[in-house]
């Protein structure tokens, strides 16, 4: 009985010391796991630039091969230029014929803004001028016909002095032959019937002058007429001028549009003229190159990967239970599985928005209740330090296991 309690009591003290080594080992991992926060889920990411044809043809030249180092504006192929060349060369023609067109459009603009206020005044100077030669010609008409009026009075005055003459010469001839009246006084009679009968015709003749210049006055009165009504149609002509400049102006626009598109023609008959050149646009490593000599080629069409060598980074997917103390600008040493291990000092950059399931094509979604926890892991972005030789061995893909220090 008196030696009980001690037997119970040595299982007991070898007990306590297993638990107290084991919480002693368990502080000194933990201790040595304090202030970094390292992952083998990791891979250097670069830039691949997926080079593609804007334009399409038949390939004629090609400068470059799988894996090949190709610096930026390096020729890699060259689509059949001739069919380009020829859409250039007919957009310059083109824009010389617009231009040429705009210039000669854009000429008569000043000249008709100059002209036409001249003209309306010009046409309505003309317009009074022909009226007045209308009224000029009308008095003419009616002095012409006055005239005539007075030359028949003055021939009916003379028919009857005529008439009156004759018959005086009658009515003395058997007086003459009888010796009652004096051969003087019938050659007077005579006389003056000659005389009477000279100026009847004298005033028929009047008549006649008088009814010609009516003829010539309602002639002159017919031109004065026409020449008013052109005057007036020059004046309605003038006035449409402001009109007419609008459509000049309308037309100098129209074709100075016209040499817009014709230039904006051309630009992209140029463009696409240098898009058969396929360069490098930025300094890389050929892949995966995907055309052939004399291959044909459609727009849009992937040609090359092109894969920087030198802008490289790594992606680190840590648990979440790692990034409690971990912040943009911590130092990171990354070791390089593919070169025996070879570390390179680093930053952290940045630290992911989600979770790399968040960004998967079908994110797992727990909708039945039997849900099971899983540790998420977040992308971690860290990048190299400059002024480390890399060789440019450090290519896209390759697996590496980076080191964060986090105190």
């Amino acid at each position: 009985m008196a030696g009980g309690p001690n037997v119970a009591r040595g299982p007991v003290k070898w007990v306590a010391l297993a638990v107290l080594v084991v919480a002693s080992i368990v502080g000194l991992v933990r201790w040595l796991g304090a202030g970094h926060e390292s992952t083998d889920d990791a891979q250097i990411q670069g830039r691949i630039t997926q080079i593609a044809t804007r334009v399409g043809g038949s390939i004629v030249e090609l400068h470059v091969t799988d894996n090949q180092f190709v610096q930026e504006g390096t020729l890699m192929a060259q689509i059949d230029p001739r069919e380009y060349q020829a859409v250039v060369d007919r957009a310059e023609a083109e824009l010389d014929d617009a231009e040429a067109n705009a210039a000669a459009a854009g000429s008569g603009v000043p000249i008709a803004e100059a002209s036409t206020s001249s003209d309306v005044k010009t046409a309505a100077g003309g317009v009074d001028e022909a009226r007045a030669g209308v009224a000029v010609a009308e008095r003419q008409v009616e002095a012409a016909r006055a005239q005539l009026v007075t030359a028949e009075a003055r021939v009916r005055e003379r028919q009857a002095g005529v008439t009156k003459a004759a018959r005086d010469v009658e009515r003395l001839r058997p007086l003459v032959d009888k010796e009652e009246v004096a051969q003087q006084q019938f050659d007077a009679a005579v006389a003056a019937a000659d005389a009477s009968k000279a100026a009847g015709e004298a005033a028929e003749s009047e008549v006649a002058a008088a009814r010609l210049a009516i003829a010539v006055a309602e002639q002159r009165v017919i031109q004065a007429r026409a020449a008013a009504g052109r005057a007036e149609a020059v004046l309605a002509s003038a006035r449409t001028a402001p009109e007419q400049l609008e459509v000049s102006r309308a037309r100098a626009a129209a074709a100075a549009a016209r040499v817009k598109q014709a230039a904006a023609v051309l630009a992209q008959a140029r463009l696409n003229l240098e898009r058969t050149r396929i360069v490098a646009p930025s300094d890389g490593l050929v892949g995966r190159r995907a055309v052939e000599l004399g291959q044909l080629v459609q727009p849009g069409q992937p040609l090359f990967a092109l894969v920087s060598r030198d802008d490289v980074w790594v992606v680190a997917n840590f648990k979440e239970t790692q990034l409690a103390d971990m912040r943009a600008g911590q130092a990171a040493v990354v070791t390089v599985d593919a070169l025996d291990g070879r570390r390179f000092n680093g930053t952290v950059d940045s630290i992911g928005p989600a979770t790399g399931g968040r960004f998967s094509l079908l994110p797992a979604e727990n909708a039945t209740g039997n849900f099971v926890k899983v540790v998420q892991r977040v992308p971690v972005k860290i990048v190299l330090e400059p002024g480390q030789d890399t060789g440019g061995q450090l290519r896209p893909g390759l697996s590496v296991v980076p080191t964060v220090y986090t105190k």
